[in-house]
């Protein structure tokens, strides 16, 4: 008797781009065949780009067919940008949906590895993490005032939330189905904080989260993300943690 075939994952991935003309294209060339077959579609969100970001994206989307571009008429925000593609990628039936930076700071030849936790049924949530492995985010050209940001903030976070993350402050992040109906992500952020908000909430509603170690790349990628303000804005976060805001 023939055992029965399991069904495959619908997998979608979600780009917020905001003046990413310059790498865009890089990021989903790296994709290799094999895994963009089994991707079912990449969401593109244009977060209102002042530059040529959409005609990139509409340049990909004839050379690849599963590509679909969001326009955001003006910027909304990174976290407005994740709503509006996770919002579509679970309208589409995706049971795994992968956060991907237009950037290129985040490998895009890793993603269905680390889906596996997520398929095998182990979590729920999956981070990719540049501090599991050991000296990697320095070795990457990680800016040591931001690993050594990282690690401060990621003391006083863990202190907060009662939990043992290695950051929260990557943006490589995967989330079932399960994760993004638990998570009521229209409450949370606009800004550069909604993975760590995400990652918080997941915390406090019983969601497993699992790390997996990435390799740390930096190469002269412009940031939008000012450190001063992101350091106290995870300050407000704490505090806003401590007035229960996030006890949904």
């Amino acid at each position: 008797m023939k055992k029965k075939t399991e069904k495959k994952r619908k997998i979608v991935v979600v780009m917020p781009a905001y003046c990413a003309a310059a790498t865009l294209g890089d990021v989903i060339d790296r994709v290799s065949k094999k895994d963009m077959e089994r991707i079912y579609k990449v969401i593109i969100v244009n977060d209102g780009s002042i530059d040529k970001t959409r005609e990139v994206a509409l340049s990909l989307k004839k050379r690849y067919g599963k590509i679909q571009l969001i326009d955001h008429e003006t910027n909304k925000g990174y976290g407005a940008a994740q709503k509006t593609g996770y919002r579509q990628a679970l309208k589409d039936g995706a049971d795994i949906i992968i956060l991907l930076h237009s950037d290129g700071q985040y490998a895009p030849e890793l993603m269905l590895e680390l889906t596996k936790p997520i398929e095998e049924g182990k979590a729920d949530v999956v981070m990719g993490s540049r501090m599991l492995i050991k000296g990697g985010a320095l070795k990457g050209n990680m800016p040591l005032y931001k690993y050594i940001g990282n690690r401060f903030l990621t003391f006083c976070e863990n202190l907060a939330y009662g939990m043992n993350l290695s950051e929260y402050h990557s943006g490589y992040m995967l989330y079932s189905r399960k994760a993004l109906e638990t998570i009521p992500i229209e409450k949370l952020s606009n800004t550069f904080h909604f993975d760590g908000e995400m990652l918080i909430v997941s915390g406090k509603k019983g969601l497993r989260v699992v790390e997996m170690p990435i390799p740390t790349r930096y190469a002269g990628e412009k940031s939008h993300l000012n450190p001063i303000k992101y350091g106290l804005d995870v300050f407000r976060v704490i505090f806003r943690n401590f007035m229960g805001k996030y006890n949904f």
